[in-house]
């Protein structure tokens, strides 16, 4: 068996694995929400409530990829759900790669200056990693443009002047939280190059469909 079947067409949209990808996303994200709990209530005494949105970054990438799953499962004919389903589809690309790659470079930046490694850390790593790799992957079966990206990635940016500005960023080792500065500088690259990346992945979808 070749191993490009793994990324096929034909794998990945077998209502089946969407399915299954779906459940496991579906549960990802309630897991994510669940571990922000303590940050969310947190927030909750000492901002707006309206900030709330801005906190749980991880479960909210996973949460669009969910729904942009949802979509190709049961594509929309309505214009407006067509819509949403492009932006949905838009923000889980960028969400996705730039999250799923921030908490691993979070996790070993922290290892790297002395904090301890532990089996969850492997665990959030595979399971972040993961979200990268896969809202890519289906960036094929996707149906939004450049417009919607360019929204995902204004989003996106409003959110790292949230976390910032506000100091409602992921709670943070406090040997990163000394590093405050660098931390920020580095999320808000990583968001244009998550942009950047989804920009080529719809470019090589686009390519790829004229064969499909």
């Amino acid at each position: 068996m070749s191993i490009s079947l793994l990324w096929s067409k034909a794998l990945l949209t077998d209502r089946r694995v969407l399915w299954l990808l779906l459940i496991c996303n579906a549960l990802g994200t309630v897991y994510g929400y669940i571990w922000y709990g303590l940050q969310l209530e947190y927030t909750l005494e000492i901002k707006p409530t309206w900030m709330i949105i801005f906190v749980p970054d991880s479960p909210t990438a996973s949460l669009f990829f969910t729904v942009a799953l949802a979509f190709i499962l049961y594509p929309p004919k309505q214009k407006a759900w067509i819509v949403i389903r492009k932006l949905f589809e838009a923000l889980a690309v960028v969400t996705s790669v730039k999250y799923g790659i921030w908490a691993v470079v979070m996790i070993f930046w922290g290892v790297a200056l002395g904090d301890p490694l532990y089996w969850q850390d492997w665990m959030l790593t595979a399971s972040h990693l993961t979200m990268a790799v896969e809202s890519l992957l289906f960036v094929r079966f996707f149906v939004f443009g450049w417009k919607y990206l360019l929204i995902a990635l204004a989003w996106t940016l409003l959110n790292d002047y949230m976390d910032y500005s506000q100091h409602i960023y992921p709670w943070l080792s406090p040997l990163l939280v000394d590093r405050l500065d660098q931390v920020r500088n580095f999320t808000v690259m990583l968001t244009f190059a998550s942009a950047l990346a989804g920009a080529l992945a719809l470019r090589q979808a686009r390519k790829i469909r004229l064969f499909d």
